[in-house]
């Protein structure tokens, strides 16, 4: 299996703050890779780096064979990477087909219809809506809708970030159906959840975040069996 993404010995600061402290992790071409650990465990601020939203301060994103350190955040998309943000950020005044073709722009218009039809394929409940003004969604149909909008651009890793945060357990078990579907369907996964017992359920691989460090890594079996793990994630 070949590595697609490598992280090595990542620092980002916030002003005095120290968020993200020497991570260093991989992900293979082919896998769901989660990131677990409590609210401000660093996970939302080194996806956002991965993706050249936020710079570091040292250390290395390795994408694809490139060094992502100087691309910038719309070229790191062109390149392959797509984020769907935490809180999902859609375009709450356009309709849900104006948020998906904004999913595009990296391609230019001839690819637009297939993939909307490819989209519309995966979350059927999007196309029936299509028309509708996002802002009237949903929080799940809003959630499903950011997942086809990063899907528009194909790409070889998709991130995802809390995607089940407020949710009904009925929606967030809708989703993470969707992301298993996704991933059988070829895309590789990064997801950074809270729900740790979720993620690990569908992930190949896990690591822990601790105030910005990871403390520890493993195979989800292994997380999931873990007792620390349990007694501090799993409500075990």
């Amino acid at each position: 299996m070949s590595v697609i993404l490598s992280v090595e010995n990542l620092n980002v600061s916030y002003g005095s703050i120290h968020a993200v402290k020497g991570v260093s992790f991989d992900v293979n071409e082919g896998e769901i890779v989660t990131l677990i650990g409590a609210n401000g465990a660093g996970k939302s601020t080194t996806l956002n780096t991965i993706s050249g939203l936020l710079r570091s301060k040292s250390g290395s994103v390795t994408f694809m064979g490139e060094d992502l350190s100087k691309v910038p955040p719309h070229k790191v998309v062109a390149r392959g990477m797509a984020l769907v943000p935490e809180g999902r950020r859609v375009f709450l005044q356009m309709s849900v087909q104006e948020n998906l073709e904004m999913g595009a722009y990296t391609k230019g218009n001839a690819g637009i219809p297939p993939d909307l039809e490819m989209v519309y394929g995966q979350f059927p409940r999007l196309k029936e809506r299509r028309r509708q003004v996002a802002g009237t969604l949903s929080g799940g149909e809003q959630q499903m809708l950011a997942m086809g909008r990063a899907l528009m651009s194909h790409p070889k890793l998709l991130m995802l970030d809390e995607p089940s945060m407020g949710l009904a357990p009925i929606l967030v078990e809708q989703i993470f159906e969707i992301i298993q579907k996704l991933h059988k369907a070829g895309t590789t996964i990064l997801l950074v959840e809270q729900n740790a017992q979720m993620a690990l359920s569908i992930a190949d691989r896990g690591y822990v975040l601790e105030t910005g460090k990871i403390v520890t890594a493993g195979s989800s079996g292994e997380l999931l069996a873990s007792p620390a793990i349990k007694k501090a994630y799993l409500g075990g």
